[in-house]
């Protein structure tokens, strides 16, 4: 019994882990292919079986590979004498749609065995969480944050899809996990370890890049405050010589870390493109990399820096050692440039590519659940608070902090780093590009309650029903709001509303087509126009009854057609006021369509239907 009772923790853990992989498996079940997923899955496929990295090449493969693994066990159907596979600049939509729907494949069993691998990840994420909030707040307070990540809507949406999301979450997390491991307990197997973490977070997501300014300026602190405590103890004729010895000795191994890292990337790389034709890894990375910066120097004109990087991977491209690397770069590089021209999405009634930098503060403030965001206002107030006590009485100072709290200073510098990265960012398409602050986030939350908690500030009694009813009311929202999460908004707003404030991947990516098959079964419909937004294919699961519709093709009834189905994606793009610069034809408007904002019904939440009488 006693036994039971200490482990009564790691139990507790086990149920937050086998209820949200429940909980992700049965959302996975319902929902068709999301858009990204239609290139993804393919090009994993094309990594593992054929060992071609020519599809999808602006993604690194390690999430893809993971995904993958279980379709090489299958048998399937993979054209490789297609134009799509053969001749097309990355044809992963092509490719995609024809693995999936049009080869007689089963595209929901791929699908669903394709998910398992981020599944796996996001367990693994909860796991961590749990490691690294159990060494800074104990055992039992390390549960708080574990489970606020595990019942996330966002992580139940997004944990399960064949993106890089929960794969950057899980790569920035390890890497800074281990780093400050090794920071506090230098060794060359740390340093080893942390290298492989920095590099495993590379082959997850390229916006990792950011670990490497992140890291520098980090350490940058570290090493700043252990001179500020030891300059005094040092004698006066070796200070300079000591110090400056102690700074090559860090940033050194911090190199080693990066260099550690990237060697790690390669054989992913090189076992991936062996059987991608030189030539044409060659063809595709100077077709792809056209227009980067500006595009080609003329003749005898020398190149920008940032176009001389397009330059030296073209020319890597085909070489036997290099090729490896250059599709590394070459997706790198695409990510830079993607990044520069932003992406067309609505938000707040207006349609931009131009991005809002108030576009994540107010996302996450719209999906993040209530009692979630005054677990971290309470958490917030209980902060400042302790730092306005600390800065009164003058103790400790910062430098000492820094050396008591190595993790948690690391911690609350990456949650403002990574957020003006992204406040700063025009790639405006939705929450999930957050994922990788949420586990800091959650942690940070936990360790001031703590604090709170041990405080004479209330009765501890009334402190931990606060605490209790506001998880009670998480978990209720959660649990109403199954198996919607992908189109979840707080109790503020609504999740049948969200829709009216920003969509994309943050309300509608497609997830619904299956639910539309449902609705067209269950009311005996025997044809409907449908223009949908997502990675699914409207003839597979609708087959003869569906005919491909947009706004330019005028009003369903003048050909008989009596239902109408349209993404809400497509709906707010087209009738969203245009930010200056944006272009729409008015014949893509659906001014056609009476009441576009009141449907007869939804498929899910994500698809308007209409009953065109």
């Amino acid at each position: 019994m006693r036994y039971a009772f200490k482990n009564l923790n790691l139990l507790i853990l086990g149920v937050i882990i086998l209820t949200s992989f429940v909980i992700s498996a049965s959302v996975s079940n319902e929902e068709s292919a999301i858009m990204d997923e239609l290139a993804h899955i393919p090009a994993g496929y094309g990594y593992v079986k054929h060992l071609d990295y020519r599809l999808n090449p602006e993604h690194p493969p390690l999430v893809k590979i993971l995904s993958a693994l279980p379709l090489s066990f299958m048998d399937l159907n993979f054209s490789l004498d297609s134009p799509y596979w053969k001749s097309d600049v990355n044809g992963q939509w092509a490719v995609g749609t024809q693995f999936l729907y049009e080869s007689g494949n089963d595209a929901d069993q791929i699908i669903r065995w394709a998910r398992l691998g981020p599944i796996i990840l996001t367990l693994i994420l909860i796991f961590f969480i749990y490691w690294w909030s159990k060494e800074l707040l104990g055992p039992w307070w390390a549960l708080l944050p574990s489970a606020l990540f595990a019942f996330s809507p966002t992580v139940l949406a997004h944990g399960h899809y064949v993106t890089t999301d929960i794969g950057a979450a899980l790569g920035m997390f390890i890497s800074i996990y281990y780093f400050i491991k090794y920071h506090i307990q230098p060794s060359r197997k740390n340093l080893i370890i942390a290298g492989l973490a920095f590099g495993i977070a590379q082959l997850l997501k390229f916006s990792a890049v950011i670990l490497i300014p992140y890291f520098i300026i980090l350490l940058t602190f570290f090493y700043g405050a252990g001179v500020y405590r030891n300059w005094r103890f040092t004698a006066s004729g070796t200070k300079l010589k000591h110090f400056l010895g102690e700074a090559f000795k860090k940033f050194k191994n911090l190199l080693l870390i990066f260099f550690i890292g990237f060697l790690l990337v390669y054989p992913f790389y090189f076992v991936t493109t062996l059987n991608y034709p030189p030539e044409k890894q060659r063809a595709d990375t100077d077709s792809i990399l056209t227009s980067f910066a500006g595009g080609k120097p003329s003749e005898g004109e020398f190149c920008n820096p940032v176009r001389c990087l397009a330059e030296l991977d073209v020319w890597a491209s085909d070489k036997p050692l290099l090729r490896p690397y250059a599709e590394y770069l070459l997706g790198v590089l695409m990510v830079l440039q993607r990044s520069a021209g932003g992406n067309t999405t609505y938000f707040l009634d207006e349609v931009s590519a131009a991005g809002w930098w108030y576009y994540f503060p107010l996302t996450y403030l719209m999906k993040e659940p209530l009692p979630i965001l005054i677990l971290i206002f309470i958490a917030l107030v209980i902060s400042l608070f302790n730092i306005r006590r600390a800065l009164k009485e003058k103790r400790p100072t910062f430098a000492d902090y820094l050396e008591t709290h190595p993790g948690e200073f690391a911690i609350l510098l990456f949650v403002i780093a990574y957020g003006a990265y992204s406040i700063n960012s025009t790639l405006n398409i939705g929450i999930r590009h957050l994922l990788p602050l949420m586990p800091f986030m959650y942690i940070l939350t936990a360790s001031s309650l703590k604090h709170w908690f041990k405080s004479n500030f209330f009765k501890k009694q009334v402190k931990l029903g606060i605490i209790m009813l506001l998880l009670i009311w998480f978990l209720s929202d959660v649990g109403l709001n199954y198996p919607y999460y992908l189109s979840y908004f707080n109790q503020g707003l609504g999740t049948k509303n969200g829709w009216q404030y920003v969509t994309d991947s943050n309300y509608d990516w497609g997830q619904d087509l299956k639910r539309l098959k449902t609705f067209v079964e269950l009311n005996g419909i025997d044809k409907i126009a449908v223009c949908y937004f997502g990675g699914g294919n409207p003839k597979y699961y609708l087959g003869d009854k569906v005919e491909y519709w947009w706004s330019a093709k005028g009003d369903p009834r003048e050909s008989g057609i009596k239902w109408l189905a349209v993404s809400i994606n497509d709906i707010q793009s087209s009738k969203g006021k245009l930010h200056p610069g944006q272009t729409r034809n008015a014949e893509d408007e659906y001014q056609w369509l009476a009441g576009p904002y009141s449907p007869y019904a939804r498929a899910g939440t994500s698809i308007f239907i209409y009953k065109l009488d």
